[in-house]
């Protein structure tokens, strides 16, 4: 199970472990929004493994170059192979470089882009001229990227997470909503 962490403005921020969850509420760093019906134990006592919970301070704000990852050029690209538009998750697609190693491409934001796997056999290692097929869109450096995790991390996601904007393909967990004991805010 996986604890959803919001920032202040309540906007999902990262995807930690439960016990990473539970470390940030008893340091005081997180308010619990939502919790699993599934307990912890200790000796003397017992805690709901927290579902998603909201950031105490705020997260400091810095701008950053975009790091080239293969989930950051899915998430340019949406998902979708740039040959024939099929989507998919990370699984089903791979990256294919427009201009081929083997003829000097490099691997970097310009040269890469998403692709299904028997649009990326088709192309194999010839210039993208010669191939027969044509790019739905030209790549290159992304000025931001959606905020989040990839489809892979999402696969389990609970339902409640949708509130929040993280919604998944399957959510066969389940969260409680914690409601604030009576006179607190």
């Amino acid at each position: 199970m996986r604890t959803l962490v919001l920032d202040q403005g309540y906007q999902p921020h990262r995807i930690v472990s439960w016990q990473k969850g539970i470390a940030l509420l008893f340091r005081g760093k997180v308010d619990v929004l939502e919790e699993y019906d599934d307990e912890v134990r200790t000796v003397s006592s017992a805690f709901r493994l927290p579902c998603v919970v909201r950031l105490r301070v705020p997260v400091p704000f810095r701008v950053q170059r975009i790091r080239f990852s293969r989930l950051n050029v899915l998430r340019r690209d949406g998902f979708v192979c740039q040959y024939c538009g099929q989507g998919g998750s990370a699984r089903d697609l791979t990256l294919d470089h427009v201009v081929p190693k083997a003829r000097g491409g490099q691997t970097a934001w310009g040269n890469v882009v998403a692709a299904c796997k028997p649009c990326n056999q088709r192309k194999g290692d010839r210039p993208l001229s010669r191939s027969g097929l044509t790019l739905k869109k030209p790549p290159g450096v992304p000025t931001w990227l959606p905020t989040g995790p990839g489809h892979d991390e999402l696969g389990s996601a609970p339902d409640a997470w949708g509130e929040w904007g993280v919604v998944a393909r399957q959510a066969p967990e389940a969260c409680a909503t914690v409601r604030a004991p009576a006179g607190t805010s």
